[in-house]
């Protein structure tokens, strides 16, 4: 315990310090260009002509609108903290060197992918509205497979379990990539599994993502678990100094064995996710177990993240020549987004499913910090006469998040969608459901965050057994919740106070 207790205390101090570096350089910054206005007109006129020339650009930039507005309202209303701010997070921490290596490392993995068969030739005479869909992740660079069985898992607890029976049968290989890994009870176990197989010559890569899990591990967590025979990478680490890829987090949650079997879900390696603390009472998470060709793609996303870290040679070939097939009904798409490049992936995922709904599409998420996009796309299937509803947590992580989650019920509610809210606990489960046939599961959120900061992974399910579990876990979820609907089209919950619309505003940027 003490052990613990003095782990959690280092990784504070650490977040401390950096949080501090950066707002001491954020704040020289101001000064230096406060003090030279106060000196010069010239250096005042130079500023606000500058920030026009930086309105401009922004303002024809093929990028979400509410992001756009967000620094254009910033930079005209404050230039010299606008310009300030946006010379820091955008020039000065420009990620072009980090996409062109991604970039690099995508087409030697795509060299070594699979041939893409006639799975969604085959789709497209089955159902040419999902085929579409899938057809847009497709260009993507993420196949669609047959010959993969799916079974989905309604909550956390029931996936660790599972998880760990999997990792006990490797022989060859186990990746492992999270957002979060806790040094505790469950944690644990997965490590002596992991540090076993590893003395057994199976070749363990463990990889987490340095901000997500700095509260719960410290710097000498990797090394211990290297000296076990686990390779263990942190992405992104965080470092005092103001870099725009420190927004960028890898919130991907991915296991592969063998190149066989994938798991991935909502769920990290923490005690709350397997029911094991409930410190915002029932933990509400669900997960998927591919087996089948479709891991190819899990094991192609988990590869792409570690060889931006790693820096040795890969033998992608190793990895992607697997072939295993099983029988299973549907058609599966595992696939990634990032926030590297122009194409908003699982944004366009959402807004097909929204489009496409003919009966009802149902979303659960933790965070509701919504695209005017996905906004309007909601408002529209439900004026269609769609049943539109979204799940979000009875019980917040984060308060502040959670005010300003509900501060957007009113405009959705007003159009004809239905929230519920989950009273148990906090529900963390990201996935959408569209009239039972079609689906997407995974790590997204439905908030900027999600969309456009974060290195994302997801499955796209068409006609899968699982979706009918899926549908049966939506229908015994509504009963849990309160329906607060009404609440929010008639009464003052609908009310926005002027604090919820200045963190509305800067939303898209944080």
């Amino acid at each position: 315990m003490g052990r613990e207790k003095k782990r959690k205390r280092n990784s504070i101090v650490r977040i401390i310090f950096v949080a501090i570096s950066v707002l001491f350089q954020v704040g020289w910054l101001l000064l230096l260009v406060l003090e030279l206005n106060r000196y010069s007109t010239w250096i005042s006129l130079c500023s606000v002509l500058l920030g026009a020339l930086v309105v401009l650009r922004l303002y024809s930039k093929n990028t979400n609108s509410a992001m756009k507005m967000s620094w254009i309202l910033l930079i005209l209303v404050f230039p010299v903290m606008g310009l300030s701010l946006y010379l820091l997070f955008v020039v000065i921490g420009d990620s072009t060197v980090t996409k062109k290596k991604l970039a690099e490392i995508r087409g030697q993995i795509r060299a070594h992918q699979l041939p893409e068969g006639e799975s969604l030739e085959k789709l497209g005479r089955e159902d040419l509205s999902a085929a579409n869909s899938f057809r847009c992740l497709q260009r993507q660079g993420w196949p669609v497979w047959e010959n993969t069985r799916v079974r989905y898992f309604a909550r956390g607890a029931s996936a660790f379990e599972a998880m760990k029976e999997d990792l006990e049968q490797a022989r060859d290989f186990i990746f492992m990539e999270y957002f979060i890994v806790e040094e505790d009870e469950s944690f644990r176990e997965i490590r002596q599994i992991l540090a076993r197989k590893a003395k057994e010559g199976v070749q363990v890569r463990l990889m987490y993502d340095d901000i997500g899990s700095i509260g719960y591990v410290n710097f000498r967590f990797a090394r211990e678990l290297n000296q076990e025979g686990i390779c263990c990478k942190v992405f992104n680490p965080a470092v005092p100094v103001v870099n725009m890829f420190m927004n960028h987090r890898d919130h991907r949650k991915i296991t592969v064995i063998d190149g066989k079997v994938g798991y991935t879900g909502g769920y990290n390696l923490a005690n709350e996710y397997f029911d094991r603390s409930h410190p915002y009472g029932d933990w509400k998470d669900t997960g998927l177990r591919l087996e089948g060709q479709a891991v190819h793609s899990l094991t192609a996303a988990f590869l792409e993240l570690w060889n931006l870290v790693e820096r040795n040679k890969e033998d992608y070939g190793r990895y992607l020549g697997i072939v295993h097939t099983v029988s299973g009904e549907g058609y599966v798409q595992p696939y990634a987004d990032d926030p590297l490049g122009t194409e908003r992936v699982t944004e366009n995922v959402y807004l097909n499913l929204i489009s496409q709904a003919k009966e009802y599409v149902y979303f659960t998420t933790p965070y509701l910090i919504i695209t005017d996009e996905i906004a309007r796309a909601l408002q529209l299937a439900a004026k269609r006469g769609g049943d539109v509803r979204i799940i979000t947590p009875g019980i917040p992580d984060k308060k502040t998040v959670y005010k300003m989650t509900r501060s957007y019920y009113g405009g959705l509610v007003s159009q004809g969608v239905r929230i519920f809210e989950y009273t148990p606990g906090f529900c963390h489960a990201k996935q959408c459901l569209c009239d039972g046939s079609i689906a997407s599961i995974g790590t997204s959120n439905l908030d900027y965050r999600s969309l456009y900061h974060h290195f994302e992974n997801n499955v796209l399910l068409y006609g899968c057994d699982a979706l009918e579990d899926m549908a049966r876990d939506f229908e015994a979820l509504f009963p849990q919740c309160e329906e607060v609907t009404e609440k929010y089209r008639t009464g003052r919950g609908g009310r926005l106070l002027i604090w919820q619309c200045v963190l509305r505003l800067f939303a898209p940027l944080v």
